[in-house]
This record gives structure tokens, sequence and C-alpha cells, in this order.
């Protein structure tokens, strides 16, 4: 037996979710610092943008962009859940994607555009295979 097919698939999908959750407030751990340092302004805090260092600035975007990923890797986790997929594809797309936004975030963070895009090409095929399998699943 395989690392990979030690995980039962429903429920890697499901505490991968809640796993994606918590990668989208990391990189605002790194904003979190930025604002203190610069003094928080509690009643204009998107205003304080400006005054961020850099690497706070491009932990927003990371945070930012989070979300966004968040919500597709959601939605296709849930399509592989809902379909009952048991693949072990399936547990290496979702340890795929969670390893690749947590790196994604880290290379924003530290500026490393080639290998920030590379994970981000990573997460997106991840989200990719869960959807397509789970389409083919239903078909």
């Amino acid at each position: 037996m395989s690392f990979l097919e030690q995980f039962p698939v429903s429920s890697t999908l499901l505490y991968a979710i809640a796993g994606a959750a918590v990668l989208v407030y990391l990189p605002f751990l790194v904003v979190a610092y930025g604002r203190l340092s610069t003094g928080y302004e509690m009643a204009a805090p998107r205003a304080m943008f400006d005054k961020l260092p850099a690497v706070a600035q491009r932990a927003t975007w990371a945070h930012q962009n989070s979300f966004e990923s968040f919500t597709l890797f959601a939605a296709a986790a849930l399509m592989a859940y809902v379909t009952e997929l048991d693949s072990i594809l399936v547990v290496g797309a979702v340890i795929a994607y969670l390893i690749a936004r947590f790196l994604y975030s880290v290379f924003y963070i530290l500026s490393v555009p080639l290998l920030r895009s590379l994970m981000f090409l990573i997460g997106s095929a991840s989200i990719a295979t869960l959807m397509v399998m789970s389409l083919l699943e239903v078909s």
C-alpha cells in the first residue's frame, strides 16, 4: 500500500477544503505584521496599502488571490466528494493543490515570480483534474 492509498478519499477531500481555507489566511499574517509596523489605521485599513512595506503588499496580493483559488478548489473538491470519486489520482491532486498553494504564497511574498507562476499552474491543474474526473464520473 502506497503512502497516498492510506488516506480515505472522502475524508481527504473534506479536510483539504478546510486546509485550503486556512491557507487563504497564511499570507495575511505577513500583512498584519506590515500593518502593525507602519501604524495600523483602524478607520481606513485599505487606505494604508501604499504605506505597507513591499513584502506586505505582495502578501496582500497573495491573500487576495488565495480567495479566488479557494472558491474553485472548494467547488472541485465538492464535485469529487459528491460523485464519490475513489482514486489515488484524486488524493494526489488534492495534496498537490495544498502544497502548491502554500508555496505560491511563499514565492509571492519572497518575490520569486517564476516559481510563483509554476505553483499557480500546479494548483490550477489540480483543480482541473478534480473537475474533469468528476464530470467523467457522471457521464
